[in-house]
């Protein structure tokens, strides 16, 4: 139904496409989307890219996600827009990337330990998936980054709390940009990935102790990434 995308913006031609077939009524009010890791095929993207599109949809009211059942196309008429966390720490730019770095430090292990105890064998394919693009992204930065979220994301997803996942969507941009810097590091998306193949390890194991520890260690490498890639 959909065509491959290819630009450095992706979610942008998502967002394009889907709202090419609402106008034309191939997609109706109250029809639901496909699942986020089958649009994700369909378009060729990773899961991160999705998930943005359908944020950017939810903000022209043109879809409503519902926890537990999916997302749905709209009258267009759809309550206010959520305010979104990404504006908030955007206002203090000068500091954002400290506000971010001290927001995943407290949140993302507790994230991880209860993956550990929650995650399916859907959510360990997807890590495993954004694993293995990373292992052959190291001269793709894009790819990596992109492969990097998916990771994160699928942990916040097999915590099984859709508020934790809300949070993070809301500020995707700026874990990107985050991102994007630690790959200006030396070696830094090789010891990233070295951290995540820790933490898949520890998840595996389906223990939460190893993994928060795993995922401590990985926040301490990314700060001081964060740092060679200023000097």
């Amino acid at each position: 139904m959909y065509k491959t995308v290819r630009a450095a913006r992706l979610y942008e031609q998502i967002v394009g496409q889907i709202e090419d077939s609402i106008r034309k009524g191939l997609l109706k009010p109250g029809d639901q989307l496909p699942p986020e890791r089958e649009l994700a095929q369909q378009f060729g993207v990773s899961r991160t890219a999705v998930r943005e599109a359908v944020r950017a949809l939810h903000e022209k009211q043109l879809v409503e996600a519902y926890s537990g059942r999916g997302t749905f196309v709209t009258t267009g008429h759809s309550s206010a827009i959520r305010r979104s966390l990404g504006s908030l720490l955007k206002n203090g730019r000068t500091k954002s990337t400290a506000y971010l770095l001290e927001v995943r430090e407290m949140l993302e292990p507790e994230i991880a330990a209860l993956a550990a105890t929650r995650i399916e064998e859907q959510g360990l394919a997807a890590l495993q998936d954004a694993v293995v693009v990373m292992d052959r992204s190291y001269d793709d930065p894009d790819a990596f980054v992109e492969a990097d979220l998916d990771f994160h994301l699928a942990l916040a997803e097999a915590a099984g709390n859709p508020v934790i996942l809300s949070l993070l969507d809301s500020i995707v941009d700026l874990l990107r940009e985050q991102r994007t810097r630690i790959c200006l590091a030396r070696g830094g998306p090789e010891r990233g990935q070295a951290h995540h193949k820790n933490i898949l390890k520890a998840v595996k194991a389906r223990d939460p102790d190893k993994t928060r520890a795993a995922m401590r260690a990985h926040m301490k490498q990314v700060r001081e990434d964060l740092e060679r890639s200023r000097r």
